[in-house]
């Protein structure tokens, strides 16, 4: 793969053929040995093949070399500042565009090649020159580079076995085999000389010191780029040690200061060559090491066989290259993610105009749409259907740039009129404060009211508390919960006033579906412990439960509780539910007292009698009991859990439930929730078990 990319990248640089393999053999043999990308492959890249031929044709040839020995120190001094990963913030949209804008740079070059030709200096004059050169083709070079292309594109459908031969090499052999034995004589590669012959030392610049270091600090950059984007995605494609971004870095930069030095071109970490060395069956550094001591032999024992091969030929291979640059998958997503105008602008202004003004333009223009979707926010005013009430719904970032779409759709709401305001926002600023502020105030002056419901994590009262920031994101239960943590002052109209702010729109819907009928699916009888809240353990919502509470969680089997029996035939006879439940839980004060035997109030006492058939259960050591200690749980613990089981034996005698469930296949269940961990453990007559994910999870096993 190496050793025709590289003669083909050199020629597409303008560039002395030897540079390109000067480049492969110390790219391999540097960076494998002083690296951090274990299975990276180095060398000269495609990527870079636009700036070095604007470099050499500024600069000439020997003060390129020079530059890439700068550039080299540069990265190195890169790494050893430990910005490596800085280098990865680049948006990824900009950096597919830059590889695609390279690959169409790339191909309108080495068309004219393939045809017989010479490439033109600037993409807009390979496009304009492409119908002359096809008036004017040579045969025999076009056939060379045809073959070529065809067999790199029909190289994925060959066996696996012949695959552990690289397409391109075998291309490149059947596209020079036939230049020798067909008609015509297609221009071929000129090395003068052997490979050792082209050493040279770099030439110092001869003024224009500005455009110097602009060019140095050009491909520095995107040599460090390449590099590391090409490490991230060969860590992708195995599993073995990750890359140490700086080491791999100040690697890099070394290979280009012997490259510059001996005469190379500028080498970067390749993603092709890597992508094989994987896909190879590479294990450590001593492959990439070791492809470039291949390199240096092929170029030193083979130079005859070198120069027969035909320009076109490695023009067909780098047309191929920079065509797969541009991937249709890059383009999807940027589709997808609505950066689409950024990737085409990068690319026509990479193409246009060269690689480092492209990609500048490209992250200025991310940037700038960057900022648009921070600071926008979307606000709709609007009234509701059927009814004189309206909804002022403000979404995202409100900040003083919304101001003038925000007092709009305010200015919308007719006086005196009943409003719901929605900030769903998660940064709020002073003046949108004020705004929103003193519009309500005026708007109830006016005989309207307002009601707000603060779905984000800005909330206005914290307006004042300091500069303006990011709200916190906010677990699943802070906002529902955070009454419930407050221990001063009048805790219900608080935790109202939050309901009403935060939660009263969300239920509201449901809520307005349910106003002249419910629909529970179950009966939750469960103790009247303030720990326990059946709907969170549940993840059930308005109108799933019909609920019952006692102390103890307890059904008395003579049916002397009115309240229980009135509650089981409303649930069973005119609700039809599906599913009786009863939960018990831990640190059940009831239970401890019942077990203790100490005395209590005389209504309280006389309740929990209804509990002693369950002592008396729990004292026989039954299954569920014995199961309980196993697990780990307490005297106290294990008796909630006998006592729900005996809780259920009692329903299923009930005349009501008994016949529920012959009739409609009435489930009856229960639950134990363990207050420490949080955790909802089933519970049946003869034994507890975990309750588990069976989409998730097959090996459901019992404490």
């Amino acid at each position: 793969m190496a050793l025709p990319l590289s003669l083909g990248i050199a020629i597409a640089s303008d560039a002395p053929i030897a540079a390109g393999l000067i480049a492969a053999a110390v790219g391999g043999i540097v960076v494998g040995v002083l690296g951090g990308a274990p299975l990276q492959v180095s060398g000269p890249a495609a990527g870079l093949t636009v700036v070095v031929a604007e470099t050499i044709h500024q600069f000439g040839w020997k003060t390129t070399c020079f530059i890439t020995v700068a550039a080299g120190l540069l990265q190195v001094v890169f790494g050893l500042s430990r910005i490596a990963r800085a280098a990865l913030a680049i948006a990824p949209v900009v950096v597919h565009a830059m590889l695609a804008g390279i690959g169409v740079t790339i191909a309108l070059q080495q068309v004219h090649v393939l045809l017989g030709g010479s490439s033109r200096s600037s993409a807009w004059e390979n496009v304009t020159e492409l119908p002359w050169q096809l008036l004017h083709l040579h045969g025999a070079d076009v056939v060379a580079g045809v073959i070529v292309i065809a067999i790199i594109v029909a190289w994925r459908w060959v066996p696996a076995r012949v695959k552990i031969v690289p397409g391109p090499l075998v291309a490149v052999l059947a596209g020079t085999v036939l230049s020798l034995v067909l008609p015509g004589e297609p221009v071929r590669i000129v090395i003068e000389g052997s490979l050792f012959d082209a050493i040279g030392l770099p030439g110092m610049p001869e003024g224009d010191w500005g455009a110097v270091v602009l060019a140095v600090l050009t491909i520095a950059l995107i040599a460090s780029v390449e590099s590391l984007l090409s490490a991230v995605a060969v860590d992708k494609l195995h599993t073995g040690k990750r890359t140490n971004f700086d080491r791999e870095l100040m690697a890099q930069g070394a290979a280009n200061m012997t490259s510059g030095l001996l005469g190379g071109l500028p080498v970067t970490g390749v993603i092709v060559r890597s992508s094989t060395n994987v896909a190879a069956g590479a294990r450590s550094k001593a492959s990439a090491f070791l492809h470039g001591v291949w390199i240096l032999v092929f170029s030193v024992a083979l130079v005859g066989v070198v120069q027969q091969i035909p320009k076109s030929a490695l023009a067909g291979l780098l047309i191929v290259v920079g065509v797969q640059l541009v991937k249709l998958a890059h383009i999807r997503l940027a589709r997808r993610t609505g950066d689409l105008a950024v990737y085409a602008v990068t690319i026509a202004a990479v193409v246009l105009l060269n690689l480092l003004e492209g990609v500048l333009i490209g992250l200025a223009l991310a940037f700038v749409l960057l900022l648009w979707r921070v600071v926008k926010v979307s606000v709709h005013a609007a009234p509701v259907t059927g009814t004189e009430r309206w909804i002022v719904s403000i979404d995202g970032t409100c900040t003083f740039l919304a101001l003038p779409k925000l007092t709009k759709e305010l200015a919308k709401v007719p006086t005196g009129t009943d409003v719901l305001v929605e900030l769903t926002v998660d940064f709020l600023d002073h003046a949108a404060y004020e705004a929103i502020h003193d519009w309500a105030r005026q708007h109830e002056n006016t005989g309207g009211n307002v009601e707000f419901a603060e779905i984000g994590t800005a909330r206005m009262a914290h307006v004042f508390n300091g500069p303006p920031r990011r709200g916190r994101a906010r677990g699943l239960l802070d906002g529902a919960l955070g009454p419930w943590r407050e221990r001063t002052g009048n805790v219900i109209n608080t935790g109202i006033v939050a309901y009403h702010r935060g939660h009263a729109h969300v239920v509201r819907p449901h809520l307005d579906e349910l106003r002249d009928r419910q629909d529970p699916h179950s009966l939750f009888l469960t103790c009247a412990d303030s720990r326990i809240v059946p709907n969170v353990i549940t993840n059930s919502g308005p109108g799933d439960l019909f609920t019952v509470r006692n102390v103890g969680n307890l059904i008395p089997a003579d049916g002397s509780d009115a309240s229980i029996e009135a509650a089981l035939a409303f649930a069973v006879e005119n609700l039809h539910v599906r599913n009786i439940v009863v939960c018990g839980h831990s640190s059940c004060g009831a239970m401890r007292a019942v077990l203790d035997g100490t005395p209590a109030a005389p209504g309280l006492e006389e309740w929990l009698a209804h509990a002693r058939p369950s002592l008396a259960r729990f004292r026989a050591a039954p299954p569920v009991a014995l199961a309980a200690a196993a697990a780990g749980y307490d005297e106290v613990a294990q008796l909630s859990m006998v006592n729900v089981a005996v809780q259920l034996q009692t329903l299923q005698a009930h005349p009501i439930v008994s016949r529920a469930i012959a009739e409609h296949g009435l489930t009856v269940s229960g639950l134990f929730f363990d207050i420490g961990t949080a955790r909802v453990i089933e519970i049946t007559t003869d034994t507890i078990g975990e309750i588990v994910d069976t989409d998730h999870r097959s090996d459901q096993s019992t404490s």
